[in-house]
């Protein structure tokens, strides 16, 4: 039987601005799409050492092929929360990064939920394989 290998997870805090509220005064659902992105985008530098530019200056990208948010409890103004981020899959066809949100104040929740990725080439806007040293350096 062949084992599931285990990621690193990696945290991001961040604080809820202004211009994140929706008109029922909390965090808007797809601002915390946003907040993930930008923790992924800060930790593939910082924490795996290939920052999205080493991606694009190759000619390669990652978009979201799907997405699941199971939201628990609504952010609010001036809140500080954590993202935490990491790896559950990865292979030839892309990845799959599962994340945490929660509030700094009292370590709830606010959602929790994966994206998948798949690895594009900019020029054609096609699928590619991510190679064996891709799949390499992200698991970690």
């Amino acid at each position: 039987m062949q084992e599931t290998p285990i990621y690193s997870t990696f945290i991001s805090e961040f604080k809820v601005r202004p211009d994140d509220i929706d008109m029922f005064n909390h965090v808007h659902n797809s601002t915390y799409f946003d907040y993930v992105l930008a923790a992924r985008y800060e930790q593939m530098e910082t924490s795996y050492g290939m920052p999205m530019e080493d991606f694009l200056k190759q000619g390669y990208g990652w978009v979201v092929r799907a997405a699941f948010v199971d939201y628990k409890r609504p952010l609010g103004l001036g809140d500080l929360f954590t993202v935490e981020t990491g790896i559950e899959s990865i292979n030839t066809k892309g990845c799959r990064v599962k994340f945490e949100i929660k509030i700094k104040k009292n370590n709830k929740v606010a959602c929790n939920g994966w994206f998948d990725y798949v690895m594009i080439d900019i020029k054609s806007g096609r699928g590619m394989k991510v190679s064996e040293e891709m799949i390499t350096r992200y698991s970690i």
